[in-house]
């Protein structure tokens, strides 16, 4: 983490407020298969004529109830807002990620869309041959002529769902359990960590990676290790994966979850603490309308708390287990970080 010396002065007024109010010690906080003959075969058609079109590539399916499971609640709100005609591919491999960016350029879609960090390289080595077909990425800060990239500013609502595990807390220990170790995953992490040890500076931090998003069963088993480890409070970020972290909770009596992406809070509510949730819906539709209206520019585009597109959600029938001083604190880190007057250095 690092200071803005723009704003360290004022960010000291504001830490000191907190500090004397709640005597929480805070960590440092920042102020705030084809080819160039499939592009020239795309079909020329006159706007009156043709259809909206937006494709979306996933990583893992869309029955994960979270990352997935967003973008294609955000495909279908594309659908249902701007009249698109939609697809949908779940793929596996990087091979996979460039046949079908190659596939839907050629049909001549306007707007694909490859959910997450990992398809970056794909669509920089595709897009030059589908020069009217935008490419656009998730997590991604690559860009090009017609190559755009969304960072999520994840590390606000992370750091905010650390203190709320630091102070939950009764071990002392808490853990992140992720599904490989992307950088703005690992980012995550980091804030989620600093947000323990703000109420806790000595809480210890568990951190794993299971090296797959979609087995459930090893994410369970990643949980079950650290709980064996006194971990009471798991922040997971896995994907399908990550339902198996729900399961080894419910089944180990004081341990709690903190979900990720979409809003989990109902995956397993009696576990459940709260979620840091990705509006993904809102975010895809603001791209596609702009795409649609033809004033979309290639840029990275970063959407955080400020935009109100990532957020901690708790879960409310568990509120009363978070300590009450910490509630307030959070509520009041929130509305700054809302203000745009606070954040820390992290994004998914």
């Amino acid at each position: 983490m690092s200071i803005s010396t723009r704003r360290a002065s004022q960010l000291s007024t504001v830490v000191h407020i907190l500090l004397c109010t709640f005597a929480l010690a805070l960590p440092p906080l920042a102020c705030a298969g084809g080819g160039k003959d499939e592009g020239r075969g795309q079909t020329d058609r006159t706007d009156a004529a043709r259809p909206f079109r937006v494709a979306l590539l996933t990583p893992g399916p869309i029955s994960d109830q979270s990352w997935n499971g967003g973008a294609y609640e955000g495909l279908q709100r594309i659908r249902d807002s701007l009249g698109a005609q939609i697809s949908h591919i779940q793929t596996k491999t990087p091979a996979e990620f460039e046949e079908n960016f190659r596939q839907y350029g050629a049909q001549g879609y306007d707007l694909v869309i490859g959910h997450g960090f990992e398809f970056q390289d794909a669509a920089v080595r595709v897009a030059p041959d589908f020069p009217k077909t935008i490419y656009v990425t998730t997590s991604g800060n690559r860009t090009g002529p017609n190559v755009a990239g969304i960072e999520f500013g994840f590390g606000d609502a992370s750091y905010l769902a650390g203190m709320i595990a630091g102070a939950v807390s009764k071990s002392g220990v808490v853990g992140c359990i992720g599904g490989t170790e992307l950088p703005p995953v690992k980012r995550s992490f980091e804030a989620f960590a600093d947000g323990a040890r703000a109420v806790n500076p000595r809480v210890r931090v568990l951190t794993s990676y299971i090296g797959d998003w979609d087995d459930a069963g090893a994410g369970k088993e990643q949980a079950i290790a650290q709980i064996g480890q006194r971990a009471d409070v798991i922040f997971q970020n896995a994907d399908a994966a990550g339902l198996g972290v729900f399961q080894a909770a419910r089944e180990r009596k004081g341990v709690y979850v903190i979900g990720s992406n979409a809003n989990q809070n109902g995956v397993a509510p009696t576990v459940t603490l709260g979620s840091v949730v990705i509006d993904l819906p809102h975010a895809f539709l603001s791209v596609a309308r702009e795409v649609k209206e033809r004033r979309f520019t290639p840029r990275v585009i970063n959407l955080g708390t400020p935009e109100d597109v990532v957020r901690l959600v708790l879960n409310t029938p568990l509120e009363s287990a978070i300590p009450a001083t910490t509630r307030t604190t959070v509520d009041s880190l929130e509305r700054l970080m809302k203000a745009g007057k606070l954040t820390v250095d992290s994004a998914r």
